[in-house]
């Protein structure tokens, strides 16, 4: 019997002759875990690959944008390839295209993977990589293309694929949440956003304490900080990629957007003051360095609403930081500079992204670490 099911066993004995929808609302909650916990490290502990996936389509992205978002991905996979290896998912019939751009950008140290795709946000789909002792494990948490807005059904699958490619074992969960929804230190702490994962799109009937049983056995979480993010102002309902990121265990870089007509703008200080006052799972309190946004992005985009200007969508592979770039450039020196104080071992890559911020995403959104064996 299933562990969710036994779970619901145990509830229906305890509470025989109850009402009904006790047990309804059970079948949608968290299993009960005897196994020892898995554990997600920190996104810099040391990688053996990363994945991203060149999934654009013209029917999602449209005519004008797509050959600036392929050209996006890969520069940031080329990027990220001199530190450490790319494998790049594609579908079979884009196969020559990405080859093409990979070899237009000499980019070496990137490898191929055909396979069905919907679209290219990996980091939302792909499987979250996590270890116990020295077994490596991918979870896949039921990607329903962010609450059923987007047609998902080659892009739910890509997890388990990913698993089989990396010869790791496949973690099912009852939990639906994105891997942009989530953000790690490696030391038992999470930053989630309550409008994402307590969304009724993704988990309806989960609690804060059903999702924190879960994200206890599957990711080693002893700490969740929640954020109230926002709903229905991006695809994502608010991913915490967007709002807060660790830098190191204790250190937080978040969003300010000092825009006062940004919907962001209240949230965002909502944010600060939260992430101010909150401890770790060790019980520090965090240290929070803010990331403001540019306030002017190149003049193609500054009158698109959809454009999504944000330093905080970075990724920390091998040896490296990689970051956008929107042609601001006191606010592109000041993201750079602040990430290579916060990451003095590693050099900061910028990376142009302005088709991936069109549709709303950014590097973090396009990448998924495999974490070392």
């Amino acid at each position: 019997m299933p562990r969710w099911l036994n779970r619901v066993a145990d509830r229906v004995a305890d509470h025989l002759g109850g009402a009904v929808d006790a047990v309804d609302a059970a079948l949608d909650r968290p299993s009960s875990h005897s196994d020892p916990p898995w554990h997600m490290p920190d996104e810099g502990d040391p990688h053996t690959r990363t994945w991203m996936a060149f999934g654009a389509s013209k029917k999602i992205w449209g005519s004008r944008l797509l050959p600036l978002v392929q050209r996006n991905l890969v520069s940031i996979a080329a990027a990220i390839a001199q530190f450490e290896p790319v494998t790049l998912l594609v579908r079979p019939e884009d196969v020559g295209t990405a080859q093409a751009l990979l070899a237009a950008t000499n980019a070496a140290g990137v490898t191929l993977h055909p396979i069905a795709l919907d679209d290219l946000w990996v980091r939302d789909y792909g499987c979250v990589f996590v270890r116990r002792g020295p077994e490596v494990a991918g979870v896949d948490f039921n990607f329903n293309g962010w609450g059923e807005k987007q047609s998902c059904g080659r892009d739910g699958a890509v997890a388990a694929a990913m698993c089989k490619a990396a010869s790791v074992a496949h973690l099912t969960t009852d939990l639906t949440l994105e891997g942009g929804g989530i953000e790690v230190d490696g030391r038992g702490t999470a930053i989630v956003t309550e409008s994402c994962v307590l969304n009724r799109n993704r988990n309806p009937k989960w609690t804060r304490a059903d999702v924190e049983e879960e994200l206890a056995f599957l990711l080693g979480i002893r700490k969740v900080i929640w954020l109230p993010g926002i709903k229905g102002k991006d695809i994502t309902d608010g991913h915490t990629d967007f709002y807060a990121r660790f830098a190191s265990p204790g250190v937080v870089v978040a969003a300010l957007d000092n825009d006062p007509e940004s919907f962001d703008y209240k949230v965002t200080r909502t944010h600060l003051d939260i992430l101010r006052h909150a401890t770790d799972a060790a019980g520090q309190r965090l240290h929070v360095v803010t990331l403001a946004a540019p306030e002017t992005v190149r003049p193609q985009w500054r009158h698109d609403d959809e454009f999504s200007a944000g330093y905080i969508n970075f990724y920390a592979c091998n040896g490296a930081v990689v970051v956008p770039q929107f042609g601001d450039p006191k606010a592109d020196e000041a993201a750079r500079s602040t990430l290579q104080q916060l990451f003095p071992t590693r050099r900061v890559v910028q990376v142009e992204i302005d088709g991936l911020a069109a549709g709303g995403g950014g590097i973090h959104c396009a990448t998924q670490q495999e974490i070392a064996r």
